[in-house]
């Protein structure tokens, strides 16, 4: 059978989408190579939120071509949102390519593979539509990202519970590339996650592009409740379920609701990921970013106030159009005075056909000093707060081998702080305690609280 390779640049939501790729391709017989080289279709899944992301996708897909030069019956195509974006003029500079299909078209990839590979198996080379470009709406296409290919002992997983962005922050593509938002049912979410859970699954991850507006143009408000927490109350009752976890939020989209919700669902896990972008009142208004710095700075202690020792991490923007010092320096000072777990800092990135594209640019050197000043203050911040741990017992679900070294294990806790220690494969997929004995701004290091012998390791 052919054999196929998923190469995904991006984010969470990109992740779950090339699973569902997967999905469909192992459905009919295909197997996963383990190199472009040895595979019959190569698919890049494309992230367009920075221009470094693109450039990444194409490049890579510029080298395939010396593979398509050895090999000319591979099928190549790139998926996602730069392939949303750019459409059928990725062709142009790309001999090879033969496929591009948008992101709500992902259900439709196994189709068009198929075809591609029949052609070029039949030399139908003079056929007009030998290459696709697919990257029309289609009504429904929050409902197609549903399945999942679970590895031995796989303890976590990510569902995708809406599609699209109405926010139009004008640093920001994803309307663009993902469409309005568009929501799945709380019992369609609930029967996916409900046989996640049967096949051995402990923690879920809800995705959305703005996750905490689930729903609300779908569905109605009860008792007080939006139709995102009526989710998390559905999903946490399910039995067997550990953990669960949602990303990412908008911080207009906390009320009071979901800040209860937080109180008082135990299975929540004790993190919030909150994009704050700027700390200057100046600068969110330019970014189309309904908040101020002090409705963003009590929103934080509201959430702080939910749980003991609740995890916050960020996204910030620095460089944006017509920043000035003094708007740094306000973003300096909240980041500084927050003191997040941890943070994703980002220079401003042109994106085309955004508002912020044709708005006076800073300089990329100014751009890189702050990204690397502010990078500072939240590393700091980080070892701070992880140093703190040091010596404590924390609960972890252990995922599988580190990353970085095969031979230990690595595992999360519920603040979702990396936790890296001396186990074996059997330990993948159990909770259980580590004892802290290092921290760094990145990872904690530690040892199996019980020893191997215990049931839990059995």
């Amino acid at each position: 059978m052919p054999k196929f390779f998923i190469k995904t640049y991006g984010c969470q939501m990109n992740e779950r989408d090339s699973e569902q790729v997967a999905h469909s391709l192992l459905e009919r017989g295909y197997e996963r190579a383990v190199r472009e080289a040895d595979a019959d279709v190569v698919l890049l899944n494309t992230c367009s939120v920075r221009d470094m992301a693109e450039q990444k996708a194409l490049g890579k897909m510029g080298m395939l071509g010396k593979i398509a030069k050895r090999r000319p019956e591979t099928v190549f195509g790139f998926l996602g949102c730069m392939a949303q974006a750019r459409g059928d003029s990725l062709f142009a500079t790309l001999p090879h390519l033969d496929l591009v299909v948008g992101t709500q078209k992902f259900h439709r990839v196994a189709d068009y593979v198929e075809e591609l590979l029949e052609k070029k198996r039949t030399r139908r080379m003079d056929d007009p539509r030998f290459s696709i470009c697919d990257t029309d709406e289609e009504t429904g296409s929050a409902e197609t990202i549903r399945d999942h290919e679970l590895k031995e002992r796989q303890a976590t997983a990510f569902v995708s519970i809406m599609q699209g962005c109405n926010m139009h922050c004008t640093f920001c593509i994803v309307p663009r590339t993902r469409g309005p938002e568009r929501s799945r049912s709380i019992a369609e979410i609930v029967r996916e996650v409900s046989d996640l859970v049967d096949r051995g699954v402990k923690e879920i991850t809800l995705l959305g592009q703005i996750v905490n507006l689930y729903g609300r143009h779908e569905f109605a408000t009860a008792d007080g409740k939006s139709p995102f927490v009526q989710l998390l109350e559905a999903v946490h009752s399910i039995e067997g379920l550990e953990r669960l976890r949602f990303t990412s939020p908008h911080p207009i989209g906390f009320r009071g609701d979901l800040l209860r919700a937080l109180s008082d669902l135990p299975k929540l896990a004790e993190h919030v990921h909150l994009p704050l972008q700027s700390g200057s009142d100046r600068i969110l208004k330019a970014m189309h970013r309904p908040y101020t710095a002090e409705k963003y700075r009590s929103l934080v202690k509201r959430i702080r106030a939910t749980r003991e020792q609740i995890a916050i991490t960020t996204d910030v923007i620095v460089g944006f159009p017509g920043e000035d010092h003094d708007d740094y320096q306000r973003t300096r000072d909240l980041v500084e005075e927050l003191q997040f777990d941890n943070a994703f800092v980002f220079r401003y990135s042109t994106r085309q056909e955004t508002p912020a594209a044709a708005m006076p640019q800073i300089d990329e050197r100014v751009k890189e000093e702050r990204n690397q000043d502010l990078l500072e203050v939240v590393d700091a911040s980080a070892q701070r707060i992880n140093g703190r741990l040091v010596g404590r017992d924390l609960e972890i679900l252990c995922e599988g081998p580190s990353r970085t070294n095969k031979a230990r294990s690595m595992g999360r806790t519920r603040t979702n702080k990396i936790v890296v220690f001396e186990g074996e494969p059997k330990y993948t997929g159990r909770l259980f305690d580590v004892r802290i004995a290092e921290a760094t701004g990145f990872s904690l290091y530690g040892m199996p609280v019980m020893q191997p012998s215990s049931p839990v390791f059995a």
